[in-house]
């Protein structure tokens, strides 16, 4: 992922203590930042454009299911990302997440800097994994980032509707595995402190939609809705005035206001049913979900394993209601990693390192695999809950 870290703490608007700490306090990590030489490049390109002769994992691969696929270092080399691919793809997973920022795709208008995602899509293309593609337009609390010849201040108009149309047609015109796409992150983030907004977000939404869907007819359009931050504010609404396009994604962090995760993963799991209650009758999907094992937030490796098997159960279930349900993540991270991502504007009444500091600590432990590289139970019990849905 490289933006900044995703998903964060909720507002309660009869709480001013909890008021100021609802805007998300982290963002969706987009790209990956690897140093390698031209050649390498070149015949990464080669695997992304090319139809593959023969499968490269053994498993039978299941493209409902997927792994934010990530090493723990900040600045991984090209080996690896490649293992880190390697090793996700043979859970017989079949999907995973590239998160795109435009400035990076696209500096100046018509002019692409296809380097970092043309390696990113290799590797998936190298590994049969189908990819869901969040292009970042609006991100939690705020829009974009925008390249600078979008303008500054960009409004939700046919002007920036055309010019998203036209970018993510190039997009998809070269990344075929591409099969979703995701433009606005956690909306009911944005749009709670800028209501007056989503009418103009539904226009241009539904012109960017309709552009695309007529040249990329099998590829799937939606938004993405943070649920623990609509169960917390009780703001089921927002995805009413929001499910436009073909599916309704969610991201799920079973935290409370302050990021503890406060019930048992049985309880959590129970409010996976509200997806499906509130998307209204659209199938739905998990961008990202899963369970920090950090003691600092009450995590435990047992209770990751506990509230894995509760949701794959969910979904076994569901599936006919289900897009994908992709698990966040594979690895674990260094913790100032995760803290330095963060946006230390955000202003509580109680002051920000506590907040901080419990966010930073559940992102950096929700992997299944340690920064040493040591598994975790939830490892071995994801490979199985896997294979247990094969069918799905």
């Amino acid at each position: 992922m490289k933006k900044k870290d995703a998903d964060a703490p909720t507002k309660n608007p009869d709480d001013k203590i909890n008021k100021t700490s609802g805007i998300k306090a982290r963002k969706k990590t987009l790209g990956i930042t690897i140093g390698i030489a031209a050649a390498v490049v070149v015949a990464i390109v080669f695997l992304v454009m090319q139809p593959s002769q023969q499968p490269v994992t053994q498993v039978t691969q299941n493209p409902k299911l997927g792994l934010v696929i990530m090493p723990p270092t900040e600045r991984p080399t090209l080996q690896q990302v490649q293992d880190a691919y390697s090793q996700a793809a043979s859970t017989g997973i079949g999907r995973s997440n590239v998160y795109m920022l435009w400035p990076i795709i696209e500096p100046q208008q018509g002019n692409f800097n296809w380097g970092t995602y043309d390696i990113l899509m290799g590797l998936n293309r190298q590994q049969h994994l189908n990819v869901t593609l969040y292009f970042s337009i609006v991100n939690n609390e705020q829009l974009g980032p925008f390249p600078d010849w979008i303008g500054q201040n960009p409004s939700f108009d046919q002007k920036l509707a055309n010019e998203t149309a036209a970018t993510l047609d190039t997009i998809l015109s070269r990344y075929y595995i591409v099969d979703y796409v995701i433009i606005g992150g956690d909306l009911n983030i944005y749009f709670r402190d800028h209501p007056n907004d989503i009418p103009k977000y539904v226009d241009y939404f539904n012109s960017v939609y309709s552009q695309l869907k007529a040249k990329h007819p099998n590829v799937k359009f939606g938004n993405w809705f943070s649920l623990n931050d609509l169960i917390n504010h009780f703001n089921v609404d927002m995805v009413k005035k929001l499910n436009q396009g073909d599916f309704v994604a969610y991201s799920y962090s079973p935290v409370d206001l302050l990021f503890y995760e406060t019930k048992g993963p049985d309880q959590e799991a129970q409010d996976l049913q509200k997806m499906i209650d509130f998307a209204n009758g659209k199938n739905v999907a998990l961008m990202e979900i899963g369970w920090a094992t950090d003691k600092a937030v009450n995590g435990t490796e047992a209770d990751q394993v506990k509230f894995m098997q509760d949701a794959f159960d969910f979904y076994r279930k569901n599936a006919s209601k289900f897009e994908f349900m992709t698990w966040y993540r594979q690895y674990d991270r260094p913790f100032d990693t995760c803290f330095s991502g963060l946006n230390t504007n955000v202003q509580t009444g109680f002051g920000n390192t506590h907040l901080l500091n419990n966010t930073a600590a559940y992102l950096c432990s929700t992997g299944l695999i340690d920064v040493n590289n040591n598994t975790k139970p939830a490892w071995n019990e994801f490979k199985n809950q896997i294979q247990l849905s094969s069918n799905q």
